[in-house]
């Protein structure tokens, strides 16, 4: 699954609308408005965090990291639980605003208006541990779901009353190896690794350019974990990124570099084939 860490290194791989209205406002908004990411050359900056700060219940959650992610990375982060790396995706995500410090999206920080900002959002998409899909809602609509901030509210009203783009939805669901006669059927009625392949093809309906990942390989068996990794790694070349969070060391081996937090600083931040076993020991240890 990618590079192999090597000799001493760790080996460790989502109201109602009058029925007479309803042909006309779907005629309005037929046209495919699904954009591609920007162009962006490998080296732009994606993703920057100055000095975050961010205050927890009697200690620090995170204190003064600095992270610059670029166009065409695979960020790994790891540590132990309660380390920071919810957090730390948080704040990437313009979820959580922190106590301090800046934070850039493309080189901008978060825009004061929420059209705007919310544009900003759409460039980033992110996979939660809880995958926060809409149980009442059919497969179809959670997958419409991802493109709400670039739709306009008719064509967002209409997803709950009407099929939107099923070609597209179902071509993501193709790429997760899903088949589009689940496209009809609430999420409700899935089995957990089905949602979990709905989740990402979710995110591939959103096209965003950098991916934020927490742990979504957590609750998976082995192979299934492997396999969606695999799918997260090579959907995220350039002009993408992606960062995720981790609780296998195995896994690391197709990332290009590792982040390793610890009581919410980071401990080193390098290249995944110069990390050896004696820091993941410290990391891990330093928890006890």
């Amino acid at each position: 699954m990618g590079n192999g860490l090597g000799g001493q290194k760790a080996g460790w791989n989502a109201t109602q609308i009058h029925s007479r209205k309803l042909p006309v406002i779907r005629q309005t908004l037929e046209a495919d408005n699904a954009g591609s990411p920007s162009d962006q050359g490998p080296g732009s900056d994606l993703l920057e965090l100055q000095g975050i700060t961010l205050a927890g219940r009697g200690q620090l959650r995170l204190e003064t990291i600095k992270l610059r992610i670029q166009s065409g990375e695979r960020v790994a982060l790891i540590g132990a639980s309660g380390a920071g790396k919810s957090s730390l995706l948080a704040v990437a995500n313009g979820l959580i605003k922190p106590n301090a410090g800046t934070l850039l999206w493309q080189g901008a920080p978060p825009a004061k208006s929420r059209r705007q900002r919310s544009r900003q959002q759409a460039r980033i998409g992110t996979l939660w541990q809880d995958l926060r899909l809409i149980e009442e809602l059919t497969v179809q609509q959670n997958l419409n779901g991802a493109r709400l901030a670039q739709w306009g509210w008719p064509k967002a009203l209409l997803n709950l009353l009407l099929p939107l783009e099923t070609g597209r939805c179902a071509a993501a669901l193709e790429r997760v190896d899903l088949d589009q006669a689940l496209l009809d059927r609430p999420v409700a009625s899935l089995s957990g690794g089905q949602r979990q392949r709905v989740a990402i093809a979710r995110l591939l309906r959103q096209e965003p350019l950098l991916v934020l990942a927490d742990e979504p390989l957590a609750s998976l068996d082995p192979r299934l974990a492997e396999e969606l990794l695999a799918l997260l790694l090579d959907y995220t070349r350039a002009p993408r990124a992606l960062v995720m969070s981790l609780h296998r060391p195995d896994l690391l081996g197709g990332f290009d570099r590792v982040v390793g937090l610890r009581a919410g600083r980071v401990l080193f931040d390098q290249p995944v084939d110069q990390l050896a076993q004696d820091q993941l020991t410290a990391l891990y240890a330093s928890s006890l």
